[in-house]
């Protein structure tokens, strides 16, 4: 029994664990009783700040597996055979609520990847669609500002979301997603995933192609409707939650497929629209989809707060084989999230058991809080220098390209590329049944009702003309919804 002695943090055992010392039975607490001081200390810095985004989440262990030959596209030793293998770790989350808010909120869903391969840690930060609300990370804090609370009451705003989103037009396809049952996935197994940015894929014989990552639940998709979501906020705000951990550790492993689209570099330049445009997808007859492979989440972790929460994860951690694109919100997010994680968890959030690559790590970055000396002990902290081993390896040489132009300017990101209206027209009449129409409509018409001020009228005219572009059928619907008389001025910003 002596292995399981009462100690502080430093192996110290300690006897009294629920009485404070005093000066008699009714007397005050002495100062000196340094474990009241050391538990009240430490449990008030037993959080760390939240997530700005997708701060609801839950989290798997699981294994991911090769199970058809793409070594054509991409020299990633993972995927160099089928059959290989890896451990990995998932996180899903909602994107704009808090921590306490509930998990079937209409709302996207992040769908975060991390591979624990030999080459080192890839992380695919997706969400389940496959498209995004804007196009350039330069706006992501406006955006993001729209989902969250108005500044003086704290409160959500429909009247700021829908006037951000009639005012950028390019949301419009992630809107329509939104806003359809889609928004509202039945808990994170019946959710397909997708990488939603374009990257690359380079060869053993220095060849690219530009390539989307789609995965998709083998539990199929199932989403609540708007009454269904609203009343099981009510019931259990967690329910996505506990719907994965009760599969997980009732044996009912949920599981993914991964298909790979594939652009080549030619197909690029004739493309009817920008490839590297996160507000666009690729349609599957032109490029279909190519089977990869199949993760499997079969493992809770131990701790939610030492694995869930403090996992990190970052679009910048591509392994050899897979690489970038000119995708501006890629770009973008390549900054921004390992910025969060310094900020958010610490310097050394690399070094924590879900973050830390399991194979051999070799830099010379050193200390920073909470840094841990294990691996590296007292090697030099300098390159080059006279007394280790450690080379760089040529073979993990950046892709070489000539780039199509040398003006720097601040581009408009939809000069020449303002077709924000096709591919949610398509969406709405090929990809929906009558059924799913009708239910986007429902929940357009609920959410807009909720638009207030003196604003009220130009911020619903101006989304109307956004749909009546789209689909005429899916404007008028919705314009019959909020008692909206249709004038000749609004018609005219449709097409015939």
């Amino acid at each position: 029994m002596s292995d399981y002695k009462l100690t502080n943090a430093s192996g110290i055992p300690y006897s009294d664990h629920e009485d404070s010392q005093t000066v008699g039975p009714r007397g005050p607490v002495l100062l000196q009783d340094f474990m009241l001081q050391e538990n009240l200390a430490h449990f008030v810095r037993e959080r760390i700040p939240e997530r700005v985004v997708h701060a609801k989440g839950t989290g798997a262990y699981g294994t991911f597996t090769v199970t058809h030959d793409i070594s054509q596209y991409t020299k990633a030793h993972l995927f160099s055979k089928v059959g290989n293998s890896c451990r990995m770790f998932a996180r899903f989350s909602t994107v704009g609520g808090e921590k306490g808010s509930a998990d079937t909120e209409r709302d996207p869903r992040g769908f975060a990847l991390k591979f624990y391969t030999e080459e080192g840690n890839w992380d695919l930060v997706g969400n389940n669609t496959p498209v995004f609300f804007i196009k350039d990370a330069k706006k992501f804090p406006d955006f993001i500002h729209t989902q969250k609370r108005l500044p003086k009451t704290n409160l959500k705003s429909a009247t700021m979301m829908w006037d951000f989103w009639s005012l950028n037009p390019e949301s419009l396809h992630q809107v329509l997603i939104l806003m359809s049952d889609r928004g509202t996935p039945h808990g994170y197994r019946h959710m397909h995933g997708f990488g939603s940015h374009t990257y690359s894929m380079i060869n053993a014989a220095n060849e690219r192609v530009w390539v989307k990552f789609h995965f998709k639940s083998q539990q199929g998709i199932k989403n609540f409707n708007e009454e269904e979501a609203q009343q099981m906020k009510g019931i259990n705000p967690d329910f996505a939650q506990e719907d994965l951990v009760n599969a997980i550790e009732n044996g009912n492993f949920p599981k993914w497929k991964l298909f790979i689209q594939v652009m080549t570099e030619d197909q690029a330049q004739d493309f009817r629209w920008n490839p590297f445009d996160v507000t666009k997808v690729w349609f599957h007859d032109e490029f279909p989809l190519i089977e990869v492979g199949e993760m499997e989440l079969n493992e809770i972790p131990v701790n939610y707060f030492a694995h869930v929460e403090q996992a990190t994860f970052s679009p910048s951690n591509l392994i050899n084989g897979i690489s970038f694109s000119p995708d501006k919100m890629l770009q973008g997010r390549l900054f921004s999230y390992p910025d969060a994680h310094r900020y958010r968890v610490g310097a050394n959030s690399h070094l924590l058991e879900v973050n830390r690559c399991p194979f051999t790590v070799n830099n010379y970055q050193r200390d920073g809080a909470m840094a841990d000396s294990s691996h590296y002990k007292d090697a030099p902290n300098y390159y080059p220098n006279s007394f280790d081993a450690i080379k760089p390896d040529h073979k993990y040489a950046n892709y070489e390209e000539d780039l199509n132009g040398t003006h720097v300017a601040n581009f408009n990101r939809n000069e020449n590329d303002d077709d924000h209206f096709t591919q949610p027209g398509l969406l709405y009449t090929k990809a929906m049944d009558e059924s799913a129409r009708q239910n986007l409509i429902k929940n357009i018409i609920t959410s807009m009702s909720g638009i207030s001020g003196e604003k009220r009228d130009e911020i619903i005219n101006r989304q109307l003309c956004h749909f009546f572009r789209a689909n005429i059928d899916l404007g008028m619907k919705i314009a019959q919804g909020l008692q909206i008389n249709i004038n000749a001025n609004m018609m005219n910003h449709s097409p015939s």
